[in-house]
């Protein structure tokens, strides 16, 4: 009985999964909440799938991904593929789709797919083009690069040490490489055929959430540069020790100080350290801070011989309004706004929110000088200019202003903004370790995200807890204990020997094709690993049973585990790529199962051929 209920309970999932009426990770819980129920799973057992330890490596390779993306690296390795390809589109998907079946070769799948998603996000931005045609067929490309070496998959290892326990020699590195190189070609060539028929085109909300300006692009719209200036405090100047307030340089020059530069530790270190802090009311004024400035040249001249201060000449770019601290934001007066008809010194902005207005954008006229007394209007926007802790905090304020784009974001940028190096080094030393086994990958994965951290190539925890995609952790998480129930129940040794008993009578061939068509279907809804625990030792019993050779049995067994394509959660590629993509479960289907016929007659062909019976 309870073999019967957990069918119905995968084919409920399945066609629920096809139906796209409900989320796919909302679905999963539903399945795993009906395993128990019905008693087939203890509540320890459902469990267990969230402290897999893919799950876990699942979430530490998104917050290396989100490391990779914040730094610029994937856009510095996204530009190098473009230079590359010679800006052909054609050539630049064949170019993707060998590198990710390169890397796969030494490393896990789900590892490349994290490395790669962003430089390939950052690719499809980069030429306008709907990351969607690209992310299911680098999902596909790692799962074919899992067939390259012994290492680049578990069913791979898994069939090897199945055919030392029964006594037969074991794989060696480069045994599978043929069926690999012949699988990935096969693969390559169907998916540039197909990428304009099959794949969906439309925008999706990654691409449009980075289409978003960035606080240098916004400095830029409004034309800032020539109006910023940095001056340098004497120790001579009247301002030494002084409150900003008490200076009253708005009022009688007509300017505003942004921020200050200061150096703490000078003269009682070595190594002083530069800070940054915004300009306020209570600021106290120190030899040797940088002042800067925004207002025409013409009165901070006046200002720098009032004050003795001296002027620096060369021209202040608009990056430096931006760091890991400060920056600046774009905000809308809501309609009900009650900042609307006052001016910027009655509505004490800076007070209020301690934050500096900028400039004003009023239907693309820029207002940037005296604005004090400038009366608001409903549609004007304003740049506002501070921490980006204090920008945050403004983002919340939805009553009165609403703040433009994603501030947490931005500040991540800026934290990480020349570290891309250091991404680099962390990386390749993550990738190293999973290559020589030094740990688990899940420790190398988890290494290589807290390096993330604390290097400040992401911000701070939050930061990185923000780039955990739930979606993908709950499905995965939700399904691997399926597998749990179909071997508790019986339910692959009841399909598995039922299509031998069906095929034996048509030789090596029949067998052969029923083992790998049974790995092929369950490997669409349980992990590859769980598909070949099962299947393998199957294998090697039907080939002893009929007296031939158990390679070609088990090479097919880590082959068609290996072919997950034809649904999002056949693989933790698949559900890494299906939220970034906007996929829904039919374009896996629609071009998975094609995929799946196709690479069936060509290993059919392909195994017999190189590992004989």
């Amino acid at each position: 009985m309870q073999l019967i209920i957990t069918f119905l309970i995968l084919g409920i999932t399945i066609a629920l999964f096809m139906s796209n009426r409900i989320r796919a990770d909302f679905v999963s819980l539903l399945a795993l909440l009906a395993l128990v129920l019905t008693g087939i799973l203890e509540p320890a057992e459902a469990l267990a799938g969230f402290s897999n330890s893919v799950v876990i490596m699942i979430a530490g390779l998104f917050v290396v991904g989100a490391g990779i993306l914040r730094t610029g690296l994937a856009q510095k390795a996204g530009n190098l593929l473009l230079d590359w390809s010679g800006n052909s589109e054609k050539k630049l998907f064949v170019l993707l789709l060998l590198i990710v079946i390169f890397v796969g070769s030494f490393m896990s799948n789900t590892g490349t797919v994290a490395i790669m998603l962003p430089v390939v996000i950052s690719i499809a931005i980069s030429i306008k083009k709907d990351v969607s045609k690209f992310l299911i067929p680098l999902s596909y490309a790692a799962s074919l690069s899992g067939l390259m070496t012994l290492i680049a998959s578990p069913p791979n290892l898994i069939i090897s040490q199945t055919l030392a326990e029964h006594g037969f020699e074991r794989l060696k590195f480069f045994d599978i490489t043929p069926i690999g190189i012949i699988a990935a070609t096969t693969g390559i060539i169907y998916l540039f055929l197909v990428r304009n028929i099959l794949l969906p085109n439309g925008q999706n909300k990654k691409q449009t959430e980075n289409n978003q300006l960035s606080p240098k692009d916004l400095i830029q719209n409004y034309h800032l540069e020539g109006i910023l200036h940095r001056v340098q405090i004497t120790e001579v100047s009247p301002m030494v020790d002084k409150l900003l307030s008490d200076l009253k340089i708005p009022a009688q020059y007509q300017l505003c100080i942004l921020k200050i530069d200061r150096k703490a530790g000078e003269g009682r270190s070595l190594l002083p350290i530069t800070y940054q802090e915004m300009a306020g009311p209570a600021s106290v004024i120190h030899p040797k801070d940088i002042l800067y400035i925004q207002g025409s040249r013409v009165q901070v001249e006046k200002l720098v011989n009032d004050y003795q201060l001296v002027l620096e000449t060369e021209e202040l770019e608009s990056n430096h309004l931006v760091s890991s601290q400060l920056g600046v934001a774009e905000v809308l007066l809501t309609p009900y706004s009650k900042l609307i008809n006052k001016t910027i010194r009655e509505i004490d902005f800076r007070e209020k929110y301690n934050l500096n207005i900028i400039g004003i954008n009023r239907k693309g006229t820029y207002i940037l000088k005296e604005m004090s007394n400038v009366h608001l209007r409903f549609g004007d926007a304003l740049l506002v200019q501070g921490s980006w802790d204090e920008i945050d905090l403004l983002s919340k304020e939805t009553k009165d202003v609403v703040v433009v784009g994603q501030p947490k974001v931005h500040a991540s940028m800026a934290s990480a903004s020349g570290k891309a190096p250091i991404a680099g080094i962390i990386l390749l030393f993550m990738v190293v370790l999973m290559i020589l086994e030094v740990f688990p990958p899940v420790i190398s994965v988890l290494i290589g995200a807290v390096s993330m951290i604390i290097t400040g190539c992401l911000r701070n925890m939050d930061d990185a807890y923000s780039q955990l995609n739930w979606e993908s952790i709950i499905l995965i998480a939700c399904m691997l204990p399926l597998a749990t129930a179909l071997e508790k129940t019986g339910g692959m040794v009841y399909l598995s020997e039922g299509i031998i008993r069906l095929l034996g009578d048509y030789g090596p061939t029949g067998v052969l094709i029923g083992i790998y068509l049974v790995t092929m279907v369950f490997g669409q809804f349980i992990s590859n690993t769980a598909t070949a625990v099962l299947f393998a030792p199957i294998a090697m019993n039907a080939a002893l049973g009929i007296g031939v050779s158990p390679y070609p049995f088990l090479i097919a067994v880590a082959v068609a585990a290996s072919m997950a394509f034809a649904t999002p959660v056949a693989s933790p590629t698949n559900a890494l790529v299906m939220t970034a993509g906007g996929y829904k479960f039919s374009d896996f289907v629609k071009i998975g199962i094609p995929m799946q016929i196709v690479m069936f007659i060509v290993m059919m062909l392909a195994i017999p051929m190189i590992f004989s019976f």
